[in-house]
């Protein structure tokens, strides 16, 4: 007996010299540009320890998959369609019962040049995915393996952490967490992110002369003095 695996189709993918500007832009000035809205909640990259702590970073473009928690079938199907730098956006339910990216997997989605993996599930094997080339971004960890029975989706609409995401979208990651950006706004949000960069820069040279401006503290602040 089969399962349902339903396929949309493609949409069209964000411009490459947009993708090229977001490399040296961390997560945080993506959120502080959409106004803090757009992340994923509870994700963290995949390390095996702290000595082996790297710098991580993540853009491309989301291939949405819908899996049954626990089951990994259409995420394999998914691995087979994705074109060389996409990243695989897995909805799993939020679930960390069962793995559904191991060692396995995730090598064969590096050697297809796959741009990374977001998974809200878990996944295991965490030396051999630690030790990839592309990053993976998991809720969490779990030695049992998945079922592979399926149904799911493919480029459909899912959740990740509590973020909408649609195929096509702008996937940002770093040691931070993940940020998506729908892709109808990335040119002005790629934008808005290089000006938050500029401005933290900016404050940074302030900070070490010592002529931070720090009027907007007390701005924000009704002060009342009361004795001891």
């Amino acid at each position: 007996m089969t399962s349902d695996c339903l396929i949309y189709d493609d949409v069209p993918g964000i411009d490459d010299a947009l993708l090229a500007r977001c490399a040296d832009l961390p997560t945080a000035a993506f959120s502080d540009a959409m106004q803090r809205f757009g992340g994923a909640v509870g994700l963290s990259p995949v390390i095996s320890g702290a000595s082996d702590r790297k710098a991580v970073h993540l853009v491309g473009r989301a291939l949405t998959v819908q899996t049954r928690p626990g089951d990994n079938l259409v995420v394999h199907k998914a691995a087979d369609l994705a074109a060389p730098g996409e990243v695989l956006v897995i909805d799993a339910g939020s679930q960390t019962d069962r793995a559904i990216v191991g060692g396995l997997l995730g090598s064969y989605t590096q050697n297809r040049g796959i741009a990374g993996i977001v998974l809200d599930g878990a996944v295991r094997d965490l030396s051999e995915l630690a030790e990839l080339d592309i990053p993976v971004f998991a809720r969490g960890v779990s030695h049992l393996g998945p079922y592979k029975d399926g149904p799911g989706v493919i480029r459909g609409n899912v959740a990740i952490g509590g973020t909408a995401v649609c195929q096509g979208d702008l996937v940002v990651g770093d040691e931070d967490g993940i940020v998506f950006v729908p892709r109808h706004r990335a040119a002005e949000v790629i934008t808005a992110a290089e000006a938050v960069v500029e401005r933290e820069r900016i404050t940074t040279l302030a900070i070490n002369d010592d002529s931070w401006d720090r009027s907007w503290v007390d701005a924000g602040l009704t002060v009342q003095r009361v004795s001891r």
